[in-house]
């Protein structure tokens, strides 16, 4: 739960850094943020339950 709001922001964060650094990576770094925020929407809260 926590979890999820303390990666998002620092995921956001790194993801803005390597495009202003490397304009190029753009479209591998929107990809990657967006599998990794889709993950952790399915962990967090309302997410897969593993019971």
């Amino acid at each position: 739960m926590n979890l999820h709001l303390i990666l998002t922001p620092i995921i956001a964060l790194i993801a803005g850094i390597l495009i202003l650094i490397r304009p190029r990576l753009l479209n591998y770094i929107v990809a990657i943020y967006l599998i990794l925020i889709g993950i952790l929407g399915l962990i967090g809260p309302g997410g897969i339950n593993l019971h």
